[in-house]
């Protein structure tokens, strides 16, 4: 299946081709994996010598978003994942086994892994053709960055992809900043020209402010009151609520008539947490289950629900219809960022922006109001990329 590509991700391409590291600053769905996949490709007709990709995902769930990405358009590979999650591909976290299989491989090899797995594959000492940084300001922590130095000393290629850059103002850490790891910025595309040429839609931002009510011992009910009357607000079907704690949903579903009110509005609810693992209209799932159900119920336009978590699906996951994201709890730029990237994706042609309410009853709704407005300035309104910094 052949896919169109955009002018941006042509130029992105033709950069990669002549330099052999780099940053490739691209908006949440401004289409940074067909340019990896679309690399990839050349690379492996180059010649008839097999070579070896990595790719490296800050979560278990986007490598293997990225592995099913990957093989819709590229035949005749072998793959293996380096973590430690379910996979239907060779899988293993040994450095011994990692060295094995690219040994012996008579073909192209895609390795997935995760930023936490990546130490595994330098320790196998493995030659490294071009390795792919997904969501590449996770790399700069401190348990990542030294096998992210390291493959971009010793990779052929080495690229590193985000839309939310991470620098240092601070000698004592590292940030992307730093051209000797992460090499020079080879394209930086800004979110209105993307929202222009009409591939990413753009933000609204609602803020609602609510009455206070000082009141701990009802806090579980004021939230479900002040979601559903936001919710109510707005009007749209597909919602992201982003908690401030897995306390916070599982008393919303548990102490709270907030599942009787989703329920008579015609909402089913979801939510997952690394701690409660994955739940569908109050039944426990496996996470399979959990993203195939997101994904369909994404695609039907008839279908409405919310979505909640604290922290998993803020970052990389293509969820196709969510309209809104509500923010509950505060985060850092990146955070933000991330998660309005998840609902300016295109949908159908009754969708012209991408949602973003703000209910505010407190100083943590305050705070994170004024941030949603300036990373929504500095994204959509001046064309910057969201750079967070690290100062000491």
């Amino acid at each position: 299946m052949k896919k169109q590509l955009r002018n941006h991700q042509l130029k992105v391409l033709s950069q990669m081709n002549t330099h052999q590291k780099g940053q490739v600053i691209v908006p949440t769905g401004g289409g940074k994996t067909m340019c990896m996949i679309e690399d990839a490709k050349y690379q492996f007709t180059q010649n008839s010598l097999p070579k070896t990709m990595v790719i490296v995902a800050p979560r278990i769930l986007l490598a293997q978003q990225l592995c099913e990405d990957f093989l819709e358009l590229i035949d005749d590979v072998d793959v293996l994942h380096v973590h430690s999650g379910e996979t239907h591909h060779q899988s293993t976290t040994k450095a011994d086994h990692i060295n094995y299989v690219t040994n012996n491989s008579t073909e192209n090899l895609l390795i997935f892994t995760t930023y936490h797995s990546l130490h595994r594959i330098q320790e196998s000492d493995i030659k490294v053709d071009t390795i792919y940084f997904d969501e590449a300001h996770n790399s700069v922590q401190k348990n990542f960055i030294e096998a992210t130095e390291y493959h971009s000393m010793y990779a052929n290629r080495c690229y590193f992809f985000t839309a939310t850059p991470k620098h240092s103002k601070t000698p004592f850490k590292v940030g992307m900043n730093d051209e000797d790891i992460y090499g020079k910025v080879l394209a930086n595309v800004p979110a209105p020209q993307l929202v222009e040429e009409g591939h990413i839609l753009p933000p609204k931002v609602t803020i609602k402010k609510i009455d206070v009510v000082d009141d701990s011992r009802f806090k579980h009910e004021h939230d479900c009151d002040h979601v559903i009357s936001t919710m109510d607000e707005i009007g749209v079907d597909k919602i992201l609520i982003c908690a401030r704690s897995t306390k916070q949903i599982v008393n919303l579903v548990s102490q709270s008539d907030f599942c009787f009110e989703l329920k008579s509005r015609g909402y089913s609810w979801m939510y997952i947490t690394s701690k409660t693992g994955a739940v569908i209209d109050g039944k426990k799932v496996n996470r399979e289950e959990f993203f195939n159900t997101l994904n369909t119920w994404g695609k039907d336009s008839s279908k409405r629900f919310v979505v909640m978590h604290h922290s998993i699906l803020s970052e990389g996951i293509n969820v196709k219809g969510l309209e809104a994201a509500m923010f509950l709890r505060n985060m850092d730029y990146i955070g933000i960022s991330q998660t309005i990237g998840r609902v300016i994706r295109k949908g159908d042609e009754s969708k012209k922006f991408g949602l973003i309410c703000v209910p505010v009853y407190d100083k943590v709704g305050i705070s994170t109001s004024r941030k949603v407005q300036t990373v929504v300035d500095t994204v959509f309104n001046q064309g910057e990329p969201a750079i967070s910094v690290v100062r000491n």
